[in-house]
């Protein structure tokens, strides 16, 4: 039972397929640079605004517990009956979301009421349905022709209602990379070309209408096309960010040693923490954490190839996306070539519910390579040979 909690002593791992063991290896690797990084990142925001430097590191370890608990469990957990349960989760959080926007409950944090509390923390349902949404995905779109057009358009409007609702927080990067995440896995599933591309122009066109309705949206694409237009403004951001990226040079600043974190660089340990990490280990520990993400991705690609039971095939290359993607798209802002979002870093950005969610994903990815081989055998008709043979033949 303590194997079950503690994912670093599970000695079940030794029977699991390759690309299982290399997939939670790479987990934890990223976990631990993540914690790493963290503390760098936070130390001086830490010491400044709780009194001391561990604060955030510790409250983000004990998010990481609980994380690595349900990590565990999920791994454990035929895939097959977690897909039977994200209907159910995936309705629960579209209810914890529509609590947010309730004056009463949601917590407002600049600007945007995405959170509930929970005692003296904060929980984001949005961050939480990321891969509830990845399972029902893999099971809607893979089932696809075996379904009624009830079945389908409610889903299909229980996705829509979960995007906008998240849309109305406003959060418009969490429900960009949530219609992305579910748009590629209805890609990958077969649906047709045409059916796509209408898709993508709603989703587009829900995207300008929130940029248009929300004005710090508009600054922040005019910031991202100009920021030294209003350095002191919505610039400053973007311009401490790329100061700290390029401040790293070759072999960065050394480990603890940003300058651009003490002060400067706002939010420096969630939504910009690559710059910290940039400055600190330079050009070479950028490429050794790309590195890692394409070795990552490579294993979930390998895994989606080799999966013989359809959904578990989307399950995979949905939790790749997820995680791959979004810590891709954070790399993209934080340099400059992508539009400022609160979109986190896996791993790396501080936040509970950002921490449960990868993880999740993360362990919905490692058993779906648990089960790569696994198929439904079908027994084949056996021709007896007669009874005077001295050959007998056994089915097995």
């Amino acid at each position: 039972m303590l194997a079950r909690l503690i994912p670093f002593i599970d000695r079940s791992t030794q029977e699991w397929t390759a690309e299982a063991r290399w997939l939670r290896w790479l987990t934890f690797v990223w976990l631990s640079l993540g914690l790493l990084i963290l503390f760098s990142a936070s130390y001086p925001a830490s010491l400044v605004e709780q009194g001391h430097g561990l604060h955030y590191v510790l409250v983000q370890l004990l998010w990481v517990v609980i994380g690595l608990m349900g990590f565990n469990q999920i791994v454990h957990t035929p895939l097959d009956r977690l897909l039977k349960l994200s209907g159910t989760l995936v309705l629960v959080l579209l209810g914890l979301i529509g609590l947010t926007l309730i004056p009463a409950l949601g917590i407002t944090v600049n600007g945007a009421t995405r959170w509930l509390a929970l005692g003296p923390f904060l929980i984001q349902p949005s961050e939480l349905i990321k891969p509830c949404l990845v399972l029902q995905g893999a099971r809607l779109f893979g089932r696809w022709s075996q379904l009624t057009w009830a079945t389908r358009l409610s889903w299909l409007g229980i996705f829509g209602a979960v995007l906008g609702s998240i849309l109305i927080q406003p959060n418009l990067s969490t429900a960009a990379i949530c219609g992305l995440t579910l748009w590629l896995v209805a890609l990958a599933s077969g649906f047709p070309y045409l059916h796509m591309l209408l898709t993508a122009t709603g989703g587009l066109s829900a995207a300008f209408l929130s940029v248009s309705i929300n004005e710090y949206q508009r600054q922040r694409i005019i910031s991202f096309l100009n920021p030294w237009a209003d350095p002191t403004g919505n610039g400053y951001q973007l311009i401490q960010s790329l100061l700290a990226i390029g401040s790293g040079g070759l072999t960065g600043q050394g480990f603890g040693l940003s300058q651009q974190k003490i002060h400067y660089l706002p939010i420096q340990y969630t939504d910009f923490i690559f710059a910290v990490y940039a400055e600190e280990f330079g050009f070479i520990g950028c490429v050794a954490l790309l590195i890692l993400l394409v070795t990552f991705a490579t294993a979930a690609l390998l895994v989606a190839l080799r999966a013989t039971q359809p959904l578990h095939r989307l399950v995979a290359l949905g939790s790749m996306i997820l995680l791959v993607g979004q810590a891709l798209l954070n790399i993209g802002v934080a340099s400059g070539s992508l539009p400022t979002t609160g979109l986190p870093f896996p791993f790396l950005s501080y936040g509970g519910s950002s921490m449960l969610a990868s993880l999740a994903t993360a362990a919905l990815l490692v058993r779906a390579a648990r089960e790569i081989y696994d198929a439904e055998v079908l027994e084949l008709p056996v021709r007896r040979r007669p009874t005077w043979s001295i050959f007998s033949t056994r089915q097995s």
